[in-house]
């Protein structure tokens, strides 16, 4: 069990009046089932995900992103929200301010019922025309499970679609960044299960240091952000959430 002076530490600053943003990462939904890029199911076929996850490998070839792509959506539509999705989703009426950021593209924060989730990286459950043929929506949601050709097509040119997540070499979408810069003005910033090497996402908690919060991290494993945070608590984000939870509100 994590140092009971972290836990104490956290709670007193977790009062009604508090604004919290989280941001999270893979190691979330870890507990659900859902694979990790950089763990041990990191790897499919051979291939990393930086292999995959990027506009060259698409172009080249479509056919094998969809497989992978197609493989993770199937895993995802089989795992369930885990009870640190569940507690952060009641988070949100707890707080004079709340607000999530995650790295994550599965969607069991909105499955769990977080609202106005501000995605880094997309969702794996959006699609785009990969012309941007302008016939179609720029991104819309499709759950299709398996798709039943792969690549799917755009309904409007046939092109075919791809994943709506934000790949290796491509931009952030800036609004999203913007509104995840103000979040960072807050009384207590949690980085939960990231492995805090991927920015902008991992410049976050300095900003919310220079805004004066309380910074903690909650991850079993060490990170870059580890020493630099006022509080790291060493345990599972299912292990962490459900306790906090019970000592401030029940």
């Amino acid at each position: 069990m994590a140092d009971p002076v972290s836990y104490a530490r956290l709670q007193k600053r977790l009062t009604p009046a508090a604004r919290v943003t989280v941001i999270t990462g893979a190691g979330v939904s870890a507990a659900s089932g859902v694979p990790t890029f950089r763990g041990p199911d990191g790897l499919w076929q051979s291939f990393r995900a930086e292999d995959l996850a990027t506009p060259e490998a698409f172009a080249r070839d479509p056919y094998l992103v969809w497989q992978w792509y197609d493989w993770r959506r199937q895993k995802i539509a089989a795992c369930e929200p885990n009870i640190a999705h569940h507690v952060l989703a009641s988070w949100q009426h707890q707080f004079a301010s709340f607000t999530l950021v995650t790295q994550n593209v599965d969607g069991l924060h909105e499955r769990a019922g977080s609202e106005n989730v501000l995605r880094m990286h997309g969702s794996i459950w959006e699609v785009g025309c990969s012309r941007d043929c302008g016939k179609v929506p720029h991104r819309w949601r499709d759950d299709t499970v398996p798709f039943v050709a792969l690549p799917p097509r755009c309904p409007q040119c046939d092109a075919p679609l791809r994943p709506g997540v934000v790949w290796f070499g491509e931009a952030l979408d800036p609004d999203i960044v913007e509104r995840c810069l103000m979040a960072t003005n807050c009384d207590v910033f949690l980085i939960v299960g990231t492995s805090a090497v991927v920015y902008p996402a991992a410049g976050l908690v300095d900003h919310a240091r220079r805004h004066g919060a309380l910074t903690v991290e909650i991850n079993p494993e060490s990170t870059p952000a580890t020493r630099s945070v006022d509080v790291a608590i060493a345990e599972p984000a299912e292990v962490v959430f459900p306790r906090l939870h019970d000592r401030l509100f029940s």
